[in-house]
Formats: structure tokens, C-alpha cells, sequence
């Protein structure tokens, strides 16, 4: 982003300081811990009001800040645009910068599980004949996709950006921000079903993703799930379909899902043999929706079955590391449903191993009133001749624990309310050993990337 201070001012309709045209801005930020000189510091409402930090950004650097109309004034002498609202401010900006400055194509993709991933590997597959900007760690909401926007460089030809989802009309917003060329719904599961109640609400605010699909855009959607089948028939522009059923577009044979890498054939292309570097079915899956977007940008299929083959997933998305002990750790620990948890225990339970299979689960969060029987459903997927130890952690998983109380042994399943993760993480650094697989899966908010920076460092004999 190179932008003068005046040319800004004007995006957001508000009085330019004097010799605003000579300040060059070179980016934005609202966190000053990230911030760089050139910055646009952008004083958001949060635990903090971020205008508390506007000195501090002046001390880093910042060539000028938003302020809030109204605000108390703060000691600074950083030049400053007042606005009404910074937020807007900052998303309105990324719409002009979007449009204005760059005009990429954009491809944008939600979906209650596998987002992220797919993300990745569209990126991944593009990036082989164009320059492209993906989104970066969990930016995906109203802050997250409009800093996206403003990261670009002016040469940037695609934009493969995340949208998340927590409530209704969240999507048809940022959707509308975008103008998506591309939009891809990767799968209907039940997260934030708290907030919706029902899955059929969950896909009725997934499909909003659409609302900002450009005339001529394409809508690419998982074919296996009916909810969505149902609902693109209401949608004008074209549309694909991907899965693991002879009925989609798009869909795999031959799967082959081994611990660290899947293969799979298309009857698209019988003579090419794909393989990406990462586990499971529905990773299978999340590659068909790249493949669908690749092919929509002209690329070659050689090039996408090399892209696919070597892209590089975000990490704590099923990625495999080693523990101090020799044992493999399977992290998993950025978000879960109960979807996405049955999936990875299917394909845990199967993996080679010389000793143990060790899970370890925390609660799924925003579940709502059916969060127990949603818990304990997952009772199914433990079986103690595949999964022989079972940590579970969280209040929820309570429901869980007193399910397994007659599949597994007392020795074999141990339970530890929310709270309690510093005796978990002592007894597990005693029981595993070196040969055991451990899956560590749960929701963000329990934080179980703790233990696992516990069982990478801890020394044991």
C-alpha cells in the first residue's frame, strides 16, 4: 500500500491536515506492538480503546493516525483524520483501495470447517501463474479481510481472501466489501450453532457469501451437502460442484488417505494422479474446491497437480511434529466441531503405529444447548481397539468422559474440568512415550496449543 495522507482524507470525506498531500502512508495497523514506520494507526474499540495508543504509535513512527469525532483530545503531534466511525473508516478505505488502487480478481471462501486450508491451497495453485495475496492467520472478519485489502501490493493480480462467520449478515457485509469473482462454500458442520440453532440457518448465513458475487462470478460449493444443493438453486450466477460423490462436477476416485499425505484420481483427468501433503478425506475434498478455482483461472492441470503436491498448510491444521519423547503429535488445535472432530478420529484410529494411539480432546465451543449430546455423540468415533487412551478436557467433555465410562477402562480415560489443563499436561508428559501417536483436538478457546508446546519441551527419562 503507498497512499499520500490527502488522497486518504479524501476517501473518507474528512479534512485533510495541512501537507497531508507530502506524507506518504505505507500500510495500516491498529495493534502498535505490530506497527511500522509509514503506518496508518487506526484506533479501534477493544478491551482497550485505541486511542490510548495513539502517542505510542507516534513514538513508532506512524505517519498519521484516525481519530473518533468527539473523542477527548489526546497529546500527539501526528497529523490526524477525523472520523466518525475508525472501523468504517478503515473498511470504507480497503473498499477504495480494493477497487481503485489494485482491482484484482478476488476469491473469497467460508465454510464451517476446512477454510483455512482450502485457502491455502487455492493460493498455492494460482500462485503458479499469477501474483497473489492470501489471507494471513485468522484475519477473516470485519478487521481481519479489510487489512488483507490494504497488505496488497499494487501488482497484486488475485486476492484469496478468508471469511468468517459467527452471526447473520456477518458474510453478506464483508461479501459486498470484496465483490468476489470467485465464491467457494467449503462445508455446512455445526459451528456457531449456539448462535443459529439449526444447521439449516448456519447454511442459509454461509450462502451470503454470494450476495456480493460479481454478475459474471462463479459460485463453487461442496455437492455433497444437501443443504447447499438446495439453496444454489436460488443463486443467478454460474455454479460447480465438488465432493466425494459421482453426482458433483467435480470428485474424486481411488482416495487413498495415509497419515501424512492423501492421493486421489480424477475422472476429469484419468491420467493425472494427484497428492497433497496433508491427511484425510475432507482435505481431499478442500482440494477439489482449489482444483475447481485453478481451472477457472486457466491453470494448467499439470501445474495445479504441482501446486497441490508441495503447498504448505496453515499451521495447527492437522500438522504432524515430533514431542520430546520420539512420540508424533497430530495438532489440530485452532478450531472443532463435532464434523470436523469425527473426521480426524476416523483417520487417526486407522494410522500405522509400534505403540498407542493417545487422543486428546478439548470442548467444542458454541454449541449451545445441544453442546452435551453433541459431546457425547463423538462416543462413536473412540473405540479403545484403534484409540487406546483418551485425555478429555473442558466442562463440556464431561458428557463425553460419562459416555465412555463402559467402553473404556478407568486407567485408559481420564477427564479434566476447564481449569485443570496444568494436571493433564503433567499426566500425559508422564504417559506418553516415545512410538505413541497423540491427536490434540479442540476449539481455540481451550487452548490446547499449550500442551503441545508442553510435550515438545518437556524432559522426561
Amino acid at each position: 500500500m503507498k497512499m499520500t495522507l490527502s488522497e486518504i482524507a479524501g476517501v473518507l470525506k474528512t479534512e485533510a491536515p495541512a501537507g497531508s498531500e507530502r506524507i506518504a502512508v505505507t500500510g495500516v495497523c491498529f495493534d502498535t506492538r505490530k506497527l511500522k514506520e509509514g503506518d496508518l494507526f487506526i484506533p479501534l474499540e477493544g478491551t482497550r480503546d485505541g486511542h490510548d495508543f495513539i502517542a505510542t504509535a507516534e513514538q513508532k513512527g506512524a505517519a498519521a493516525s484516525l481519530f473518533a469525532i468527539g473523542h477527548d483530545a489526546v497529546n500527539t503531534k501526528l497529523p490526524l483524520l477525523e472520523v466518525r466511525d475508525p472501523l468504517r473508516a478503515l473498511q470504507d478505505l480497503a473498499r477504495y483501495y480494493l477497487l481503485m488502487k489494485v482491482n484484482p480478481k478476488v476469491v473469497a471462501i467460508t465454510g464451517s470447517n476446512g477454510k483455512t486450508t482450502t485457502k491455502d491451497m487455492c493460493a498455492a495453485v494460482l500462485s503458479s501463474q499469477y501474483n497473489v495475496v492470501k489471507t494471513q492467520d485468522n484475519f477473516n472478519n470485519e478487521i481481519g479481510v479489510p487489512m488483507t485489502i490494504l497488505s496488497m501490493e499494487t501488482n497484486t493480480e488475485v486476492l484469496v481472501v478468508e471469511m468468517g462467520m459467527d452471526r447473520p449478515g456477518q458474510l453478506d457485509f464483508l461479501s459486498k466489501m470484496a465483490a468476489p469473482d470467485v465464491a467457494v462454500i467449503t462445508m455446512i458442520g455445526e459451528a456457531h450453532i449456539e448462535f443459529f440453532k439449526t444447521r439449516d440457518r448456519i447454511a442459509d448465513a454461509k450462502m451470503e457469501i454470494v450476495n456480493g458475487l460479481k454478475e459474471d462470478g462463479l459460485f463453487i460449493y461442496n455437492g455433497d451437502e444437501p443443504l447447499l444443493r438446495e439453496r444454489a438453486k436460488n443463486v443467478q450466477q454460474a455454479s460447480k460442484t465438488f465432493g466425494l460423490s459421482p453426482e458433483n462436477d467435480l470428485y474424486a476416485r481411488n482416495i487413498n488417505a495415509k497419515q501424512t499425505s492423501s492421493d486421489f484420481d480424477l475422472s476429469k483427468w484419468p491420467d493425472l494422479h494427484f497428492e497433497i501433503p496433508i491427511m484425510g478425506e475432507y482435505n481431499v475434498s478442500n482440494a477439489l474446491a482449489a482444483i475447481l478455482v485453478g481451472r477457472r483461472f486457466h491453470i494448467k492441470p499439470e501445474a495445479i497437480q504441482k501446486a497441490l503436491k508441495t503447498f504448505r498448510a496453515t499451521d495447527n491444521r492437522t500438522q504432524w511434529l515430533r514431542g520430546d519423547n520420539g512420540e508424533m503429535i497430530l495438532s489440530d488445535v485452532y478450531n472443532a466441531n463435532p464434523t470436523a472432530d469425527a473426521a480426524v478420529l476416523g483417520d487417526f484410529a486407522n494410522f500405522p503405529t509400534k505403540s498407542r494411539r493417545i487422543a486428546v480432546l478439548g470442548d467444542m465451543l458454541e454449541l449451545g444447548d445441544a453442546s452435551k449430546d453433541l459431546h457425547a455423540g463423538l462416543a462413536s468415533s473412540l473405540n479403545p481397539h484403534k484409540i487406546s487412551d483418551v485425555y478429555l478436557y473442558g466442562d463440556d467433555m464431561r458428557a463425553l468422559a460419562d459416555k465412555l465410562k463402559d467402553v473404556y477402562a478407568p486407567e485408559h480415560l481420564h477427564y479434566y474440568a476447564f481449569g485443570s489443563q496444568p494436571e493433564l499436561i503433567t499426566q500425559l508428559a508422564d504417559d506418553v512415550r516415545a512410538d505413541d501417536l497423540v491427536l490434540l483436538k479442540g476449539s481455540h478457546g481451550m487452548h490446547l496449543e499449550t500442551v503441545l508446546t508442553a510435550l515438545q519441551a518437556t524432559e522426561r527419562e
